[in-house]
C-alpha cells in the first residue's frame, strides 16, 4: 500500500475514534472527574505496555522534558475534565463543535509568545468563528433531554477545554524528538494523581456498560489511538493532517444523532458550520481578504 494512502487510512481510524469519545463518556454514566480518572488509569496500564514492548524506556529524557511533560499532562486533563462536563451540559455535537476553536487559541499563543504575526486573514476567520459561538449560545437545545442544561455554562466549559488544549500543544512543541507515547504516558501518570484525591471511591462504577466504556477510553482512545494517529502522522504532510482532523466533528454529530437521537437545530447547524468552516479556512490557510500585494501582481 502506497505511504500515503496508509497514512490516510491510519488518520482516518484515528480521527474517527475520536469521535465517538463523548459516547463512551456519557455511556459509563460517571461524573466527569471519575471519567477522566479511569482514562488515565486504564491509558497508563495500556501506554505502559506499548512503550515497553517499542522499547521507548531505553530512551534517554530530560528532568527539564519530563518537567514539561508533566505540565502539559496537567492542561491535558483539565482539558478532558471540562470537555466531559461541558457534554454533560449540552450536547456531544455542541460541545464538540464549539471545542474546535482551538486552532484559534492556539494561534493567539503563537502571537503572545513566539512573535508570530495576526494576519488579516486570520483575524477575519476568528469573526466567523466567534459568530458561530454567539448563535449557538443564542440558540436553545431541541431535545428534552438537554431542555433544563445550562447552555451558556456547556459553551463556556467547552470554550475553556480548548483553551487548554491549545496549552498542552505549544508546551508538546517543547518535547520535539521525545516519542509521543511516553509524553503520553507522562500525561496520563500526572492526571492519576491529580485526580485520585477527588475520585467517587464510595460510589464506584457498576455494571459491565460503564466499565467497559471506561476501558475503551483508557486503552482504545487513548493508548491505541496515540499509536495510530502518530504513525500516520509520520506519513502525511501537515495539510492532510489538518485535512483529516476535521473527521472528529462529523462523526461525533453522526454519533449524537444515531445514538441518543440529538439533532442540530438550525441556528445550532449554522454555528457548528461557521466554526468548522473557520477552523478548516485557518487551518489550510484559506484566502478571505486578498492583500494589496497580489491585486498590485494582478493588475
Amino acid at each position: 500500500m502506497d505511504r500515503t494512502l496508509r497514512g490516510a487510512a491510519e488518520m482516518t481510524t484515528a480521527m474517527a475514534i475520536l469521535g465517538t469519545i463523548g459516547l463512551f463518556a456519557v455511556l459509563s454514566g460517571q461524573p466527569a472527574i471519575d471519567v477522566v480518572f479511569w482514562r488515565c488509569t486504564f491509558g497508563a496500564l495500556t501506554l505502559l505496555i506499548i512503550c515497553a514492548a517499542m522499547g521507548l524506556f531505553r530512551k534517554q529524557i530530560t528532568w527539564k522534558q519530563l518537567f514539561v511533560a508533566a505540565i502539559g499532562g496537567v492542561a491535558i486533563v483539565v482539558n478532558w475534565a471540562m470537555i466531559f462536563s461541558a457534554i454533560g451540559q449540552i450536547s456531544i455535537s455542541v460541545a464538540t463543535a464549539v471545542y474546535n476553536i482551538q486552532p484559534f487559541i492556539l494561534v493567539g499563543f503563537g502571537a503572545l509568545f513566539l512573535g508570530e504575526r495576526i494576519t488579516a486573514n486570520k483575524l477575519g476567520w476568528l469573526a466567523i468563528a466567534f459568530t458561530g459561538v454567539v448563535v449557538i449560545v443564542l440558540s436553545k437545545p431541541e431535545a428534552a433531554s438537554y431542555a433544563s442544561s445550562n447552555l451558556a455554562l456547556g459553551i463556556l466549559l467547552a470554550i475553556g477545554a480548548a483553551f487548554f488544549w491549545a496549552v498542552a500543544a505549544l508546551l508538546t512543541k517543547k518535547l520535539t524528538g521525545t516519542p509521543p507515547q511516553l509524553i503520553a504516558l507522562v500525561q496520563v501518570c500526572v492526571g492519576i494523581l491529580m485526580l485520585a484525591p477527588f475520585v467517587s471511591w464510595n460510589a464506584l462504577p457498576e455494571g459491565t456498560i460503564a466499565w467497559s466504556s471506561l476501558i475503551t477510553l483508557g486503552a482504545v482512545h487513548t493508548g491505541i489511538m496515540y499509536i495510530v494517529m502518530y504513525s500516520a502522522v509520520q506519513k502525511l504532510p501537515t495539510y492532510l493532517q489538518g485535512a483529516f482532523s476535521f473527521i472528529n466533528p462529523v462523526v461525533a454529530f453522526l454519533v449524537d444523532y444515531a445514538v441518543f437521537g440529538y439533532k442540530l437545530q438550525l441556528p445550532q447547524l449554522g454555528g457548528a458550520a461557521a466554526i468548522l468552516v473557520a477552523a478548516m479556512g485557518m487551518t489550510f490557510g484559506w484566502q478571505l481578504i486578498r492583500s494589496r500585494n497580489k491585486e498590485a501582481c494582478a493588475s
